[in-house]
């Protein structure tokens, strides 16, 4: 049976507002991301003074894009058969989604740990806490969050709005959005460079930009698709 318009549509909809909610929330009570320019001793120190309310916001933000990936399967599923890209675009796209929501739960459940450790204990036992929280920071956030699974997201909205314009299922402007926001979010891996390497290059606005056009292309889709009748 092919998937139906109209539940793909709220999939892609309500997985997309989702991620904002806990999102905004994070901004206003852990001015993420800005505090991640901070020192890692005031980092630790704002997310154990946040306590129970940020561990759950930050759950929250790690798994309110599950609806997403049954959306990018069914959609799949639907499509594949006219144009064979497809079938491995969504596994792409369902690779960047796990894998993003991996690097982003580490703030539930090894932050924790760190931040009770680095204000409770002695200085030394303080160092250890900084040096653990960066290597995390830099595995699980730098590598799996941002690199491995934006630059999966990156792919699969790129494939997918070259499928779109290729089988005309779409209107024209969600390709040339999707291409738009892809690039700009590709932009944003230069902030990840500069982690190691501290003269890259970097546009301070292309991860807030290209997050922020890639959610709009996304609830775009799920609009459109719920609008559209079935083929």
């Amino acid at each position: 049976m092919t998937p139906n318009n109209k539940t793909i549509g709220w999939l892609f909809v309500i997985g997309a507002i989702a991620v904002l909610i806990p999102y905004t929330a994070l901004t206003i009570i852990f001015e993420y991301p800005d505090i991640l320019r901070q020192e890692t001793g005031v980092i630790l120190t704002k997310f154990h003074e946040g306590g129970k309310q940020l561990i759950f916001t930050w759950f929250a933000f790690a798994i309110t894009g599950i609806p997403l990936i049954p959306a990018y399967i069914l959609f799949g599923h639907k499509l594949e058969g006219r144009d064979p890209w497809i079938r491995v675009a969504t596994q792409v796209g369902v690779i960047g989604l796990i894998v993003q929501m991996v690097g982003l739960l580490r703030w539930t459940f090894v932050v924790p740990v760190l931040a009770d450790t680095f204000v409770t204990a002695d200085e030394t036992t303080k160092a250890a806490a900084i040096v653990g929280f960066k290597t995390i920071h830099q595995y699980g956030g730098v590598i799996l969050g941002e690199h491995l699974g934006q630059l999966f997201t990156i792919t699969w909205t790129v494939m997918m709005s070259y499928s779109f314009g290729k089988i005309k299922f779409l209107p024209t402007w969600i390709t040339l959005l999707g291409y738009g926001s892809s690039i700009i979010y590709l932009l944003a891996q230069a902030e990840l460079f500069a982690t190691v390497m501290p003269d890259f290059p970097v546009w301070d606005m292309a991860g807030f930009l290209g997050s922020t056009l890639w959610l709009v292309w996304l609830i775009a889709v799920g609009i459109l698709l719920m609008k559209k009748k079935e083929d």
